[in-house]
């Protein structure tokens, strides 16, 4: 496919890159549908390519993102059958804690958060390693949660909806909740993909009609990003309960590390600024 001039968010003189924008879209939408996630990907990957302005960077994630986000929470929905009342409830409180969360989260520190979900990750693959060595009792199959369970799934995915307004991402503390219920922890995907696609759009549509993305990019990134959603919901369907527990190990893992870093960053950052100011 021949190159074109990006217009809107591009810097100056850039021309899109089709091939190797699709091959993002296809590779990073194939993590995210495995649970790696897909901003703190598609942001290195930009940002080292200077494919898009840096304050464009937001809006180009969330519109390319939406409608494979959208297609994973279907898949996983139709294909993962979460019992109704346990889905239904823990949706609803991520989009509550995202809607109404945004500006109690916005006060508080988001370093010390980070620190505080990169110890709770950890600790969690540790917990479900040592599960899956037997140490302790294997894990739980249900696709349900009542009472008590139910209570503290919603509470949890009201936290993490909130969180997610921060950009700390709810796939990996998703599956830390649901396999600590003791629930299939298969049942994290559609939970996890449903928050998703509830919160995306609506923050999709806003960038559109401030013009604060790129487009060319977002659309490459879109059409993808849909066969890579294809490809990884077929693979995480085809695995054993046991091959998930290990990938829930590896993203948990991944994902607190990503998190100490990041939160290492933002301390290094914020000492700079006191140094020059």
């Amino acid at each position: 496919m021949p190159d074109v001039t990006l217009t809107g968010g591009a810097p100056p003189g850039r021309r899109t890159r089709w091939p190797l924008l699709l091959g993002l879209g296809f590779g990073i939408d194939f993590l995210d549908t495995l649970g790696i996630g897909s901003f703190a990907t598609t942001t290195t990957a930009l940002k080292l390519g200077k494919l898009v302005r840096d304050e464009d960077i937001p809006g180009t994630l969330n519109v390319g993102h939406a409608l494979p986000t959208i297609l994973e929470a279907v898949l996983y929905i139709t294909v993962i059958r979460v019992e109704f009342v346990t889905l239904a409830s823990m949706l609803a409180a991520g989009a509550i804690g995202a809607w109404f969360g945004a500006g109690i989260v916005s006060r508080l520190p988001r370093r010390k958060i980070q620190l505080g979900m990169a110890v709770a990750l950890l600790v969690t693959a540790v917990f479900i390693t040592l599960r899956q060595l037997e140490f302790f009792p294997p894990g739980g199959e249900a696709l349900s949660l009542t009472g008590i369970a139910l209570l503290l799934g919603v509470s949890a995915n009201l936290v993490l909806g909130a969180l997610a307004t921060l950009g700390i991402g709810n796939y990996a503390p998703s599956m830390a909740v649901v396999s600590l219920l003791g629930m299939n922890p298969t049942a994290a995907f559609p939970i996890m993909m449903g928050s998703a696609a509830l919160i995306l759009p609506a923050a999709a549509v806003r960038f559109v009609r401030s013009g604060r993305y790129d487009k060319p990019t977002s659309i490459a990134m879109t059409l993808g990003g849909i066969p890579g959603v294809l490809v990884a919901a077929f693979i995480v369907k085809s695995l054993s309960l046991d091959a998930v527990r290990w990938l829930v190990v590896g993203v948990l893992l991944y994902t607190s590390v990503l998190m100490w870093l990041s939160a290492r960053n933002e301390a290094r950052a914020g000492g700079l600024s006191l140094a020059t100011s």
